[in-house]
């Protein structure tokens, strides 16, 4: 498919234009095809550069948030109606910055991953199930930019295209292998789940961490990080255009004494600029000057079991119930035919593994699944082979 029917609609750039657009999807009919644009390594942040709609009746929109910060008065014609997102939990939280938030929704690729199949991208899905190829050429483009382009225009439009037609596919194809109900809770699910809590320490994620060691140069880790974020936030420019991970890594290793010794390390190279050099420099002494009880502590505090690899260890016992656990539901997963992490949360196993209720019946097993998150129809499928798998013995 390279066009979309009714040719690439104008981008909605003013209140007016937004106006109408809310009058036509909210006479428009059935579920409403929803997604986002993000400038993912281009931009700081993870904010909506052009949101996509299509509804019987109503066409195809393209909307400029950037033009049209508050699309709320969008979100509540819509309120009544099912989205239909791929991959939904990637676009819901920039489409509730922008006062977008649905109260159902149908997410195509989760269906697919429930319905068995082997890949479950977009493109994928449409010619699997819907025999169109759509070209994918411009996902990673920076979509800041304005002017948009044309083909970017009509890649985005296609988008939206044919979501709507692949929804009701996979709920005939989820419907035939009695799996409809599941995907229902999963949607209900994620359109009641509360947005994510921030995230703490989120420095200790760079990559190449496993690296550091040391309480000083996690410091240094960490005055780079914020001070690569603060810059990255004033410029709104991805972080990793400010200053790469492998660059951090390097300076928290060396511990470089001064400019010149920090010039030499990779990715502090001849075209970061004097200034740049000597900001990066302050936060490295700044790590070097900190007392000793001020140094952030190697590893964060693990909530829950600690790693698996750790249990043979630490509880023998609590490691063969793992290993019989992780092998029953492997089990059922594939008797089932989709992915064992959409059949029941690996950290949810974990977890009852390592603190089996007690007794650690089916009554228990299922409290303590609902405890951790699971849905009703997951508890009714792992508990029997939870509850096998907790009376393993240690080897």
């Amino acid at each position: 498919m390279l066009e979309p029917r009714e040719g690439i609609p104008p981008v909605i750039a003013d209140e007016a234009g937004l106006a109408e657009v809310i009058a036509a999807f909210a006479a428009g009919t059935g579920p409403v095809a929803v997604d986002a644009e993000r400038a993912s390594g281009y931009r700081y942040g993870q904010r909506a550069y052009l949101v996509q709609l299509r509804r019987e009746g109503a066409g195809t929109a393209l909307i400029d948030p950037v033009a049209c910060p508050d699309l709320s008065g969008l979100g509540d014609a819509l309120s009544g109606a099912e989205w239909v997102l791929h991959a939904a939990t990637q676009d819901l939280p920039c489409l509730r910055e922008i006062g977008m938030v649905p109260t159902r929704l149908f997410d195509t690729e989760l269906a697919g991953r429930l319905a068995g199949f082997p890949r479950v991208g977009l493109g994928a899905m449409v010619e699997n199930v819907l025999g169109y190829v759509l070209e994918k050429g411009h996902s990673a483009v920076d979509w800041s930019t304005r002017p948009l382009p044309e083909p970017w225009l009509r890649y985005a439009a296609l988008d939206v295209e044919l979501l709507v037609d692949l929804r009701d596919a996979l709920e005939k194809e989820l419907d035939r292998q009695g799996k409809l109900e599941w995907a229902r809770q999963e949607f209900d699910a994620i359109a009641s789940a509360p947005p994510p809590e921030p995230r703490k320490d989120p420095w200790r994620r760079t990559s190449g961490m496993h690296k550091v060691r040391r309480r000083r140069q996690l410091a240094v880790v960490r005055e780079l990080w914020e001070t690569r974020d603060r810059m990255a936030q004033r410029r709104d420019v991805s972080p990793g255009k400010v200053l790469s991970d492998a660059a951090i890594v390097e300076a928290a290793l060396s511990l470089p004494a001064n400019v010149h010794a920090l010039s030499a390390l990779n990715g502090f190279g001849h075209r970061t600029g004097r200034r740049q050099l000597e900001q990066w420099q302050a936060a490295v002494d700044r790590a070097r000057a900190l007392p000793e009880a001020q140094l952030p502590q190697p590893g964060q505090p693990v909530a829950g079991p600690p790693p698996p690899r750790a249990w043979a260890d630490k509880d023998p016992a609590a490691a063969a119930r793992l290993s019989a656990a992780r092998a029953k539901v492997t089990a059922l997963a594939e008797e089932l035919n989709l992915p064992q992490e959409n059949l029941i949360a690996p950290d949810a196993v974990r977890r009852v593994c390592w603190e089996p209720p007690q007794p650690p019946d089916a009554e228990g097993v299922a409290q303590a699944l609902v405890g951790h998150g699971a849905r009703p129809w997951q508890v009714e499928l792992v508990t029997p082979a939870l509850v096998e798998a907790l009376s393993a013995k240690a080897p």
